[in-house]
């Protein structure tokens, strides 16, 4: 990012900072009212949702709204996410389908029946209502939609310039494509699993690496309201799942042989290590799940407690500093988009190698 670039992201940033702060309500009862909750608003933030949330004027919240699906007793219910009129603390009830239903806390919630309003008890929790079966269309659904019609282009366009140019030579994206292509096969996949297998598990490689670095740059929509895709721990649990479930079904005599009796040391010994590798198969994927969740929410949490300083100190002239250390994280943020798929890429290649290596022993 070149000095012209960071000054006009800078300016930006603060221009719109000194928006919103002047948006505020002039009347000192109303700010009362609406006292400034950072929590909730970062919680808000980073954390899905069933709209596309755009800008706040005054009393107004402008989004794009999703489809709710839900699976209740009687049946599909079905309707636009627009029906709770912005409301995500359980006030505004919508009558579907013989049911009433509420957004709390982005989760919906079906009243039991004969209640009419969502009661909430000393632990916060709603007492009069339950989760239906919900398979709504949330902002990360959508945006992994995108994600991977994104990829489909991207890669189909790159496959049809191959075809079409003589000698195989990249033109157009393919030329951006192949570079990361030879990138993952040449300092990952041959080191991390060999020359004879790697080829095996390059499709997966290229998928994870390029499905986590897509939507990590879309994670940075989430600073104004986007989605949060990687930031979700369901999306980064079922993505290591998947590397848990290959490096198991791909580990050979040697690997399980080493987890259950490890060759070469003293039969005591072999008891002692066979827990400690059996708790090692599991603690992988999980520290590839955490990983990636924990540094790409923390980027985002980060971003949006800088900017909350402004509102909790209720001045405009924590505003440059503000903005400053936030365009600092978000540089920082754009770096970590690449490095974190890389980390698991390059990990995932490592657990597959290693249950796909041959030992000998003398």
């Amino acid at each position: 990012m070149n000095l012209r670039a960071f000054r006009t992201l800078f300016l930006g940033l603060l221009l719109i900072t000194f928006s919103v702060v002047k948006a505020e309500p002039a009347n000192s009862e109303q700010k009362e009212e609406k006292k400034f909750d950072p929590k909730e608003l970062i919680m808000h933030h980073v954390k899905d949702a069933y709209t596309f949330h755009i800008i706040d004027i005054y009393d107004k919240s402008y989004s794009i709204p999703l489809p709710v699906i839900l699976w209740t007793e009687n049946g599909l219910t079905t309707f636009m996410s627009s029906a709770f009129h912005h409301d995500y603390h359980g006030k505004e009830v919508v009558e579907k389908n013989g049911g009433r239903f509420v957004n709390f806390h982005e989760k919906i919630y079906q009243l039991e029946d004969g209640a009419i309003t969502l009661e909430i008890g000393a632990d916060e929790k709603p007492f009069n209502a339950h989760k239906p079966l919900d398979i709504s269309i949330t902002r990360n659904v959508f945006m992994m939609w995108v994600s991977m019609l994104v990829l489909f282009i991207i890669f189909i366009g790159a496959a049809r310039k191959y075809k079409k140019s003589e000698n195989f030579v990249p033109k157009g994206i393919a030329s951006f494509v192949e570079p990361l292509v030879l990138f993952i096969r040449d300092e990952i996949a041959i080191p991390m699993i060999g020359e004879k297998k790697h080829k095996r598990y390059m499709p997966y490689l290229l998928t994870v690496f390029f499905f986590i670095w897509l939507n990590n740059i879309f994670g940075l929509i989430p600073i104004i309201n986007g989605a949060n895709l990687t930031g979700n721990i369901a999306f980064t649990m079922t993505l290591a799942l998947f590397t848990f479930i290959i490096t198991t079904v791909s580990g050979n005599k040697n690997y399980w042989k080493h987890i259950f009796w490890m060759p070469g040391v003293p039969v005591p010994m072999k008891i002692f290590l066979m827990p400690i590798e059996i708790i090692g198969m599991f603690t992988k994927p999980i520290s590839l799940m955490i990983r990636l969740f924990a540094n790409i929410t923390a980027g985002h949490i980060i971003v949006l407690a800088l900017m909350s300083l402004i509102f909790i100190f209720n001045s405009i002239a924590v505003a440059p500093i503000s903005v400053a250390f936030s365009l600092f994280i978000i540089v920082i943020e754009i770096v970590v988009t690449a490095i974190q798929a890389y980390i698991f890429t390059i990990l995932s290649a490592l657990y597959f190698g290693m249950a796909t290596e041959e030992h000998e022993h003398h």
